[in-house]
């Protein structure tokens, strides 16, 4: 086990916002189909001009905004919108924080907020990881912005990180706006975060009992990878564990897309609805422990590879909220 997690010192999570998109005349959602649930409101539009790097005119983005909690108007600010071979890119930025939006869904894929590192979604549940794997590297698949890495180098700052990306412009605009960059300078007790740019899925011997830790959070166009759908992806993946390491992985919602709760669902069934949960429990039978995140905080499902650990060590390892959430986690 690693030692003991250094507290933040702003705890409490930010209030979600609720976000509308226009382009041009033809609205759509931004959706978190893994991450924060974003609602659409009546409130009145900011209009916004961006320029895309490959249209010959602007594009222009209406947002209406509110926070659940103060209901008051935000400025938002369009920091840059490309397309790329992997993704559609939008960076917005606002008072409270920064966000990055990723595919034709514009789903939340990293959020940064400025005053604090807990984002109240699923995020910070990949913080509480290190307290229950060997000594030893753990790896992001689905880097991203950087939220997880941020968040876990801040708690763990001896915490060797190694985060896997397939987008080279995405990583460079995240190291632009996400302070990406300042997470891969050595901290003083030896902490990092080594950015690996490729397809998580091509073998490679190198990286063969690496890891103490291998989180997932691999997504496109609003829906869990189709490899992660598939047992053998997941025997492969396993082959990059050493001893005693653990998957800790963001299942997303019903279907493994957008988080929605299900009124009609059994929550102790609800599991049987996720696709990634349902190959998991196959890949490890009887090693598998899972949870679902409230609707307030996402909605998402959770899961963790190997036997479920003792919970209240657990806890005792972590600070708050974590040390109240991982006490959630339930066999499968």
């Amino acid at each position: 086990m690693r030692g003991c997690a250094l507290p933040l010192t702003k705890l409490a999570p930010r209030p979600r916002l609720g976000i509308c998109i226009k382009l041009k005349s033809f609205p759509f959602s931004i959706a978190a189909s893994h991450s924060l649930t974003l609602f659409p409101t009546p409130k009145r539009s900011l209009f916004l001009s961006t320029h895309h790097p490959k249209s010959k005119s602007n594009s222009h983005f209406s947002f209406s905004v509110t926070a659940q909690q103060q209901q008051q108007q935000e400025d938002f600010q369009v920091l840059t919108s490309l397309k790329t071979n992997y993704n559609d890119i939008l960076i917005v930025d606002t008072p409270e924080s920064r966000m990055l939006l990723l595919d034709s869904t514009y789903s939340v894929h990293s959020i940064l907020y400025k005053e604090q590192k807990w984002t109240g979604s699923y995020w910070d549940e990949f913080a509480s990881l290190p307290a229950i794997v060997p000594r030893g590297p753990i790896a992001i698949l689905g880097l991203g912005g950087g939220t997880a890495a941020h968040l876990m180098l801040a708690l763990w700052p001896s915490l060797q990180l190694d985060g896997w990306e397939i987008d080279q412009i995405l990583i460079d605009k995240a190291r632009d706006y996400f302070g990406l960059s300042d997470l891969e300078k050595t901290t003083e007790d030896g902490g990092v975060l080594n950015v690996h740019i490729g397809d998580v899925f091509v073998p490679s011997k190198d990286l063969q009992r690496r890891y103490a830790g291998i989180i997932v959070d691999l997504f496109t166009d609003g829906k869990i990878l189709p490899e992660l759908q598939e047992v053998s992806t997941w025997l492969e993946l396993n082959e990059r564990l050493m001893a005693d390491g653990r998957f800790m992985v963001n299942c997303g919602g019903v279907g493994g897309g957008p988080c929605a709760m299900d009124g009609s669902t059994n929550p102790y069934k609800s599991w049987l609805l996720n696709p990634a949960l349902e190959t998991l429990s196959k890949a490890f039978p009887g090693q598998l422990s899972w949870k679902r995140l409230s609707k307030e905080n996402g909605a998402n499902f959770m899961a963790l590879t190997g036997p479920l650990p003792d919970l209240e060590s657990w806890s005792s390892r972590v600070p708050s909220p974590l040390s109240t959430s991982v006490k959630k986690w339930r066999t499968l």
